[in-house]
């Protein structure tokens, strides 16, 4: 059995449009007409909107990259500041005793090495970066 693919569509006829004919003289120039419906003029979205959303974004990308920021060292926290825990008593579920560390040993053991704790801090310091250069360049008065 040859690999080869069958030839199954049918020849296509020949347009029966007229040929384009050539000109000498250069062709004009045409100016882009944008088509519009009549009656219907395109929405801009209200600055005081544009802004509640830059805030919005910045703020919600402040939080996460403090909550990373924060997250890796929270076990360790209360044994340098014990009264922490009054007012975070939560504080050690977040990284030391997290159900998927406890769940699975060997990367608890990865998770409790201090270039791995400084490396997730260092993501959370970049979110928090990002987001400020965000507020910065989309800030104009």
């Amino acid at each position: 059995m040859s690999q080869q693919p069958e030839l199954t569509s049918p020849s296509l006829a020949p347009s029966p449009a007229p040929a384009p004919t050539v000109t000498s003289s250069p062709a004009p120039q045409l100016q882009p007409v944008e088509q519009q419906a009549p009656g219907h003029t395109p929405q801009r979205i209200p600055r005081w909107l544009e802004r509640v959303e830059l805030f919005l974004r910045v703020m919600l990308r402040m939080y996460i990259g403090l909550a990373i920021f924060y997250a890796p060292w929270s076990g360790l926290l209360p044994t340098y500041f014990p009264q922490v825990l009054a007012y975070l008593p939560w504080s050690r579920a977040l990284w030391d005793q997290n159900p998927l560390f406890m769940q699975f040993p060997a990367l608890g053991v990865y998770a409790s090495n201090g270039a791995v704790r400084g490396l997730v801090s260092g993501l959370g310091l970049l979110n928090m970066w990002i987001a400020f250069q965000d507020a910065l360049r989309h800030w104009d008065g």
